[in-house]
This record gives structure tokens, C-alpha cells and sequence, in this order.
């Protein structure tokens, strides 16, 4: 398989090539790394959020929008699906790096993590990226400088000329989107830790609703949080069976049916002190080959629906 980080970029090159239709902005840095505003000071949008979730996947899934109904509703729905689960998910989309750099905050995703490969998913599959660029998607309030970016490049390897930063505040449009694209990733990300083999994901299909935008990222935080833990449906179709299928979905934490704008103000709104099971899918369909079929969970649409404002 070609190079993640190869593949992203080819992505974000035609994301700045149509910069204005996607509503976005681009700036290179004094060091030549690049600066892609998906939803910061930039507008963004729909179509922006879709082409993110490619960039994070590493190319290596479809991404598109469909209208579903929550509360008797027309809500627009992400769908993302994958014959690469483990790659596309763990390897590339899976928000993993967190980034703390002369003042700026942020939390990074996409396949620039692949270079670095220090998560216990990658040891697990048995995979290291190499590349002389690095696409790391970063949910920031502000916009990276040339320190962040020389960070990148320090960690991944690579010049910072190659280093390319697609970035987007979680109260953005954009952010909505893509934030609702990660249902199979948590699917995919409870399953490796509960100890099924990321190799044996064979396919998986992921839809949730976009959550409205709010004033304030906190709040945006708790919506598309809320959006995956209550509205995510996903269908993945596995080599082997696994006893702990049932643990996969959030109805299986003791959370669920809290809103996560309460667990969030229990742990004073640190992102990184929230329990690890929290972060799951609702609703999970198993299709083992040759097997049988196995479901976790249940959608919430009343609790859904008191999050996004409808009540």
C-alpha cells in the first residue's frame, strides 16, 4: 500500500487548488510548512468537512452526506465506509496526538501520526508509515505557527517544508461534519482495546448526524460528542468472533445516558481525563465471515435531540 501521508497530500493539494469553492484558506508559513484554514477564521463548510475526512483517512475512505430524521427532523447524516478499517481509522484518523506548543492547544489526527507510530495501534498492526511529508489534521481554536509546525516535522521526520496542517475550530461547520465522520473509528478503536485484532476489520461502515454549530467550543465539544455516543450507527463486517462484541457500543459504559456536556463539567472540561469508554458508537452491527452476526447497542434520538436544541 502507498504511503498514507503520500495519499493525504494529494488530497490536501486539490483542497487548495479549489480553496474558494470549499470556502477554506491557505497560508505558508516563513519555515514552508502549510497552514490550511478548514473552519478557524475561515468559513468552511459541508463539502470542506468531507474532504477533511478523507485527508485524515489517508484517502482511504468514502465519505459523502445523506438526510436522515431525528425528532421528527430533516438532519444531515455523514456516512464513511472503509475496506481498510484498521489502517483508515486507526493508523490515520484516530485523534491521537496531542499538541501542547508555545502557548497553542490542539489535538491532532490524520496519517502524519503513522510517521511517529508511538500509539499502541501501530504495534498492534504492525505498521510505520514513511514518508518526506506529514498531513496532521489539527481541532484548534486558533491556527498552528512555525513552532507547531517545526514540532510536526521534528517528531515526524520529515523538513518543514513537507509538513501540511489542515486545521479546524470544533464550533465550525466543518468541524461538525467531520467530527460526525468517526463512528466506525471509535467502533474500530473500542475493539483493538478490548483486544480484537486490528487486522481481522475487514470492512465497516460508519453514519452519524451533524451536530448544530453553538457559540462556543465547549458546547460544540458535547454535541458531536453526543452526536456519535447517541446517534452513530455502524456496520463492520470481521474475520473472527470475539466474546466482548457487546462491549463495543457506549450503551455498555457507565455514562450512557448522561449528556457529555455533564461528564465534561464533571472532569472540568479536560478532554484527556475523560474515561476511555465513554468514546464509542451507539449502535454496532458485527458480521463475522462465515459466522453469525452480532448487535451492540441502541441510538438515543430523545437524548440526541435534547442535546442539539430540538427540545
Amino acid at each position: 500500500m502507498e504511503s498514507l501521508n503520500r495519499m493525504a497530500v494529494e488530497l490536501v493539494d486539490e483542497a487548495i487548488d479549489f480553496a474558494d469553492e470549499l470556502a477554506i484558506e491557505v497560508h505558508e508559513l516563513d519555515n514552508g510548512a502549510v497552514v490550511c484554514d478548514f473552519g478557524v477564521d475561515a468559513v468552511g463548510g459541508v463539502e470542506a468537512g468531507l474532504l477533511l475526512t478523507e485527508i485524515q483517512t489517508g484517502g482511504l475512505a468514502t465519505v459523502q452526506t445523506g438526510v436522515g430524521e431525528l425528532d421528527g427532523t430533516p438532519r444531515t447524516h455523514v456516512e464513511v465506509s472503509t475496506d481498510h478499517p484498521a489502517m483508515a481509522f486507526l493508523a490515520a484518523q484516530k485523534a491521537g496526538w496531542e499538541l501542547s506548543v508555545d502557548g497553542f492547544e490542539g489535538l491532532g489526527s490524520g496519517p502524519a501520526r503513522a510517521l511517529v507510530a508511538e500509539e499502541e495501534e501501530y504495534q498492534r498492526m504492525g505498521y510505520r508509515d514513511a514518508s518526506d511529508f506529514a498531513v496532521l489534521a489539527i481541532e484548534s481554536d486558533e491556527l498552528p505557527t512555525e513552532a507547531v509546525a517545526e514540532h510536526v516535522a521534528d517528531r515526524a521526520g520529515v523538513p518543514a517544508s513537507g509538513v501540511f496542517l489542515p486545521t479546524f475550530s470544533t464550533a465550525s461547520i466543518t468541524g461538525s461534519v467531520a467530527l460526525a465522520a468517526r463512528g466506525g473509528e471509535l467502533a474500530a478503536f473500542r475493539l483493538s482495546e478490548l483486544g480484537y485484532d486490528p487486522l481481522d476489520m475487514l470492512t465497516a461502515t460508519g453514519s452519524a448526524p451533524v451536530a448544530p454549530v453553538p457559540d462556543t467550543d465547549d458546547v460544540a465539544m458535547a454535541r458531536t460528542n453526543d452526536a456519535l455516543a447517541y446517534g452513530a450507527r455502524v456496520h463492520m463486517t470481521v474475520d473472527e468472533p470475539f466474546e466482548r462484541f457487546d462491549e463495543v457500543a457506549s450503551t455498555a459504559g457507565e455514562t450512557f445516558g448522561t449528556p457529555f456536556e455533564a461528564i465534561f463539567e464533571e472532569h472540568d472540561w479536560d478532554f484527556y481525563e475523560l474515561p476511555v469508554d465513554v468514546f464509542a458508537p451507539a449502535h454496532v452491527t458485527f458480521d463475522v465471515v462465515g459466522g453469525g452476526v452480532e448487535v451492540a447497542g441502541r441510538t438515543d434520538d430523545s437524548m440526541l435531540a435534547g442535546s442539539f436544541g430540538l427540545r
